[in-house]
């Protein structure tokens, strides 16, 4: 699949471009732009998180949420990355990404058609929090990524809670974005061809909130929800 690409000037506030976050195909569709990372990583709340067990790869879906140049993952106690994170020296290498998908790009030919998308990639070494008020603080965050304010309406978790539920700590570093954006790139052999061709956009968008069966009467939306 092939697309136009989008070269992005250097910027001063950027991270330093290494040998694994330069691409080796569409590289100039990459950026290192700091405040891109941090606007594409803001707007999602799932990652996949990939490390090596076993000498096999594992890639894992989870919730993140971001401090200034700093990742927080949630796992359980039980689950492998997080017991690997906690036992290893100096820590869990993973590669980490989000990314999103903004359209649908139909072209003449099979061969051109392709997605507008955003995306991030982050290299490193990933710790499990272990600070007792850093890892509340780490869950908070974590919860205020997906709904921002539901944190402090909801009850925050008692010690069995806390010791079930497990935290990765992850450093922006080794971060690079990619993205692709605009129309069809169809050869100029193709453009008489009698297929439609163009961009479908894709959004997200929330839903009216439906309330628990079990909700106290008289319980009002909250102000957060609503402004979703």
């Amino acid at each position: 699949m092939q697309g136009t690409q989008q070269p992005t000037a250097p910027h001063a506030d950027a991270y330093a471009p290494t040998d694994r976050t330069v691409p080796t195909r569409s590289a100039n569709r990459a950026s290192y732009d700091k405040e891109l990372v941090h606007a594409i990583l803001d707007e999602g709340y799932v990652c996949h998180l990939g490390f090596v067990r076993d000498g096999a790869p594992v890639v894992l879906p989870t919730l993140y949420g971001r401090v200034g140049e700093r990742l927080y993952v949630h796992g359980s106690t039980g689950s492998r990355p997080l017991r690997m994170a906690g036992r290893a020296e100096p820590g869990l290498p993973v590669c980490l990404t989000v990314t999103h998908v903004d359209g649908l790009v139909l072209a003449r030919s099979a061969f051109h058609h392709s997605i507008n998308y955003r995306s991030v990639v982050v290299h490193g070494i990933a710790h499990q929090v272990t600070d007792p008020e850093e890892k509340r603080a780490a869950l908070d965050v974590l919860v205020d990524h997906v709904v921002p304010g539901r944190a402090a309406d909801s009850r925050p978790a008692n010690a069995k809670e806390l010791a079930a539920t497990a935290v990765l700590r992850l450093d922006l570093e080794e971060v690079s974005a990619k993205l692709r954006t605009g129309g069809v790139n169809d050869e100029p052999e193709d453009l008489a061809l009698p297929h439609w061709a163009g961009v479908v956009p894709l959004r997200k968008a929330y839903g009216t909130p439906l309330a628990d069966a079990d909700l106290t009467p008289g319980t009002e939306l909250p102000g957060y929800l609503a402004d979703l």
